[in-house]
């Protein structure tokens, strides 16, 4: 790394430009990852365990039943799949990354909770009619590219049943997305990102055409190397979120708000809970 490549990284990307590095399959970043989601002193990776289990009362009352099929996409270490598992459903769980899904497996083994999990990536799902209700939680649809999202609707369009639904959060335009912040750095002799030294760049870029927030994170380690994180939040309107799903054969879409408690990433009055059916 030359401080020409450090100062070109920097600056604003073009909109939806990837970055370097992926944090979900990073050994020792995605066991950091972990920690986060169980953690019970903050909500940044996953919603604490009383709000998790409000959000499952809200959602099996908005999609009522016995033994639904549930699919949990973005499962985490199964803090969803449990709570629905428990309540006598057929749940399973998808996540990209290995660390969680190895944990979520030994939690359901230790709970004897019959739970199927798969360790992939959902915009690779290819199953066909199988589900209920196919749910993502703390608004992961929002961090997805256009052309990602439109993949991801027509690969849960084709594995709901005909009836079934599908059910998300995001960031609504209450968010103060164009509020870019300051620049911050962080010098660590280890922490989130790295076990050994290493020095964080980050700074936030608004694009308002397309009404997404970048954050970027430039990590140098001891040796020089380089990598950038890039990490995309979108915000929907309710009338965004009806012509997507439109665009995809969903119908009689439902959007509440002020359906949960603040948590430590997002207030209460920015996020959005979507319901639509095949």
């Amino acid at each position: 790394m030359n401080i020409q490549e450090l100062i070109t990284s920097a600056q604003k990307p073009e909109v939806y430009t990837s970055g370097t590095a992926i944090m979900w399959v990073d050994e020792y970043i995605s066991t950091q990852l972990l920690e986060t989601h169980l953690s019970q002193e903050i909500d940044l990776a996953s919603r604490k365990e009383t709000t998790i289990s409000s959000t499952i009362e809200w959602i099996l009352n908005k999609v009522p039943g016995d033994n639904l099929k549930i699919l949990d996409l973005g499962c985490g270490p199964g803090l969803y799949t449990e709570k629905l598992a428990e309540k006598g459903h057929t749940v399973t769980g998808m996540d990209f990354s290995a660390n969680s899904i190895r944990y979520a497996k030994e939690s359901a083994g230790r709970k004897k909770l019959k739970i199927s999990y798969l360790q992939q990536n959902y915009l690779e799902l290819e199953e066909e009619n199988k589900y209920d209700l196919v749910m993502i939680i703390f608004t992961d649809f929002g961090v997805l590219h256009p052309a990602q999202r439109d993949r991801l609707l027509a690969n849960i369009y084709r594995a709901l049943k005909p009836g079934g639904k599908f059910l998300f959060d995001v960031l609504n335009d209450n968010y103060p997305a164009n509020n870019s912040g300051p620049k911050e750095w962080e010098v660590s002799e280890k922490g989130f990102w790295r076990n050994k030294p290493y020095l964080s760049l980050a700074e936030s870029f608004y694009y308002e055409e397309q009404k997404v927030t970048l954050r970027q994170h430039i990590i140098i380690d001891e040796t020089g190397e380089m990598e950038v994180y890039r990490f995309w939040i979108h915000t929907f309107s309710h009338a965004d979120l009806e012509r997507i799903l439109a665009l995809h054969n969903f119908r009689n879409t439902e959007c509440h708000g002020h359906v949960l408690p603040g948590c430590d990433m997002h207030r209460s009055e920015d996020v959005t809970f979507c319901i639509t059916t095949k």
